[in-house]
This record gives C-alpha cells, sequence and structure tokens, in this order.
C-alpha cells in the first residue's frame, strides 16, 4: 500500500505472500496491470489475511521498522563478510540483495568462465547465488546474492564456506604461478648453461 503520487508509479511487493500492488495514475498502466492480474490472481483467504493485517497501522509501523533493521543488519553481515575475504560489494542503501564483484576469481574473462565458477560455488561450496548473467549483467563475474532470506547463523556460516573455497582458489592460482615462475627460471637457467658450454667450446 502507498501514498499517492502523482509524478511516478508506485509498486509494492509481498514476496513471501507472493502479492504485489500497483497503484498508478497513467491508464497505460493501469490497463497493462489489469490485463496481466489474471494470469496471478490472489486468493480470497489471502486477500482476506492482508487486509486485517494492513489494516492494523500500529503492527504495520512496528513491522516495517523492525525488518529495516533486520535487513540493515544482514546487509552489515553480508558485505563486511565478503571484504574480509577480499571481495568487494556494489555500493547499495536498499535492497534484499547485493552484486558481488568475483571477477577476479574467474578462470577466464568470459560468461563461460562465470558458469564455470558458479557451478563449483553451488557443488563444492553448497550455495546457491545467481550468475549475472542469469540477471542481464553485461559484465562477466558479478554474483548477486540474497541475503534477506536467510538467518545469521547461515548467513555466517555461508561467509565462512565462501571464505575457505576463494583461500583455496587463490592458493591454488598462486601455486601455478609460482610453477609457472620456477618452470621459466629453469629454462633459462638451461639456456645460459648451454650458452656458456658453447662459449667454452669455441675457446678450446
Amino acid at each position: 500500500m502507498t501514498k499517492k503520487n502523482n509524478t511516478r508509479d508506485n509498486i509494492q511487493g509481498l514476496p513471501g505472500f507472493r502479492v504485489g500492488a500497483i497503484y498508478s495514475n497513467d491508464d497505460r498502466v493501469v490497463s497493462a496491470a489489469t490485463k496481466m492480474s489474471s494470469f496471478g490472481l490472489v486468493s480470497s483467504k489471502t486477500q482476506y489475511l492482508l487486509s486485517a493485517l494492513l489494516s492494523d497501522k500500529k503492527f504495520t509501523k512496528n513491522y516495517v521498522s523492525e525488518n529495516q533493521k533486520r535487513l540493515k543488519k544482514r546487509h552489515e553481515m553480508l558485505v563486511g563478510g565478503l571484504k574480509q575475504i577480499g571481495i568487494r560489494c556494489l555500493e547499495s542503501n536498499a535492497g534484499l540483495f547485493c552484486w558481488v564483484d568475483m571477477r577476479y576469481l574467474l578462470s577466464s574473462n568470459t560468461f563461460d568462465g562465470e558458469m564455470e565458477l558458479w557451478k563449483k560455488i553451488v557443488y563444492e561450496v553448497g550455495l546457491n547465488i545467481s550468475p549475472g548473467s542469469s540477471c542481464h549483467c553485461t559484465e562477466p563475474g558479478w554474483f548477486r546474492a540474497c541475503f534477506a532470506n536467510t538467518s545469521e547463523d547461515t548467513l555466517n556460516i555461508a561467509i565462512q564456506r565462501l571464505k575457505a573455497f576463494v583461500d583455496s582458489r587463490v592458493n591454488n592460482k598462486d601455486d601455478i604461478q609460482n610453477q609457472q615462475r620456477s618452470n621459466k627460471k629453469k629454462s633459462f637457467s638451461k639456456w645460459v648453461f648451454r650458452l656458456s658450454f658453447n662459449e667454452r667450446q669455441r675457446e678450446r
């Protein structure tokens, strides 16, 4: 339920009830919503429950206030926890999820690399965060992590699991890079040895 607004449309939703509301002065918006409403009818029992709930102004005020506090706390837990791991989030001040930047964990800067990382997080970590490509993100490596539908304990466990995964992946990258450097040094040493050996041969 929203106050009348002459400058823009108002859309509110109650995901747990699978109910949404649109308030608009735009005839085209109202017409389109009316035609679409037949595909998502709300049951009479749900309408009665919501009507009683929203009519209780004291409850509604407390509910909205408490909901904002809990969402803020979950948001701070997720962003702060990921920051300690070395993962940054896109700055935001409202919402039910965060855009998480995991580009540096990609094996390749492609959407195939993004899907590969997503599958590893799902099967190895046990977390299902949406890859950016599923939300039409134009740059690979961004993920949508929802924090609104989890308890604090669950969120802490998720961050711990993700930290273990990131640490192992970063360490693995470091091992590969160190091995590559070692191989280059060995190759250079052999080249220097061959060069020195050939020089000695010429001197003889």
